[in-house]
């Protein structure tokens, strides 16, 4: 899908270092290192951020932890719960609106 200036692969680790640390740090996100100093490291300031928001997104739209496990790349759809729990919408809300729909048709969801 995407290739570097060499028509290779684009690595995770050069986009950070390269692209990735030098946007969020001119977004004033992250601190600008002292030059010759390389940027700070920090998990949430990766690109791991950038899956953590994608989940979170496909989460509150509704989608299954099935189908974000499987476009996570996890092996396992009880990895993506764990990791990502606490980013699913409140189910007593979703819970409460559903048993709405079914008894008040036309009220607004």
């Amino acid at each position: 899908m995407f290739s570097n200036t060499a028509d290779g692969p684009v690595w995770r680790s050069n986009f950070n270092l390269h692209e990735w640390k030098p946007a969020i740090s001119a977004a004033d996100l992250i601190p600008t290192p002292c030059r010759g100093e390389p940027y700070a490291s920090a998990r949430q300031h990766g690109m791991h951020a950038l899956r953590h928001f994608y989940a979170s997104v496909l989460l509150d739209a509704g989608e299954s932890i099935r189908a974000v496990s499987d476009h996570l790349g996890h092996a396992e759809p009880a990895l993506t719960l764990r990791v990502y729990a606490d980013l699913m919408p409140n189910s007593q809300d979703r819970a409460r609106k559903a048993v709405d729909r079914l008894f008040l048709p036309g009220e607004p969801t």
